[in-house]
């Protein structure tokens, strides 16, 4: 398998991090592929109309996109237990999880963007500001209840895009709980082996 990827997507990470969970990180080949929001990547695109990453090649040739996707089928190939429940209230619920982790990196990657024009709009990072302080909140408060799973995998690469990317938000500060977890975390194997760069 050939996956488009970034040293700086916390989405490819969070797939990285799935892979190396469940043994298969050895079957995936990664290609450097930098995309941006005004630059839209031409040879991607015959792949990924999106020209997003993370983008899948499987060994037949098609083709996957979108992190969720790509760890769902990663998750029916290996033979441990699974990180995304199949069926039940234990799926939606790992599902609503993983959409407010999800969610919040997608709400960080635009703040940063407006914050990084040269005249941002005022109301616009006021927004972005509210909504992550309620996220950070909606994730301290359930973060000890998270089984293994995606969820947790992209909360994990959440706290480190934090780190990354709002250097200057001192999140720790009012999440003690998700601290504690991510210092935690950070030091699994998947993690040192998915290390966010700046190349």
């Amino acid at each position: 398998m050939l996956l488009h990827w970034s040293p700086r997507s916390p989405f490819v990470r969070k797939v990285m991090v799935f892979a190396h969970e469940t043994g298969l990180a050895d079957r995936i080949v990664t290609t450097r592929t930098a995309v941006a929001m005004t630059k839209p990547h031409q040879a991607l695109m015959a792949e990924n109309p999106l020209s997003k990453i993370p983008t899948l090649r499987l060994e037949d040739g098609s083709v996957l996109y979108d992190s969720f996707v790509i760890c769902e089928y990663l998750d029916t190939l290996h033979g441990g237990p699974r990180l995304i429940p199949a069926e039940g209230p234990a799926r939606f619920v790992e599902l609503r999880r993983h959409a407010l982790a999800t969610g919040f990196l997608d709400l960080l990657i635009l703040w940063r963007n407006e914050r990084d024009k040269p005249h941002p709009l005022p109301e616009l990072l006021d927004s972005f500001a509210v909504k992550a302080k309620a996220a950070l909140a909606a994730v301290e408060a359930e973060i000890d209840d998270i089984p293994m799973g995606l969820a947790k995998i992209t909360l994990g690469v959440l706290g480190s895009y934090l780190d990354f990317r709002f250097a200057d938000i001192d999140w720790r500060a009012t999440c003690p709980r998700f601290a504690a977890f991510h210092a935690d975390f950070a030091q699994r194997p998947s993690m040192l082996a998915t290390p966010v760069a700046e190349g």
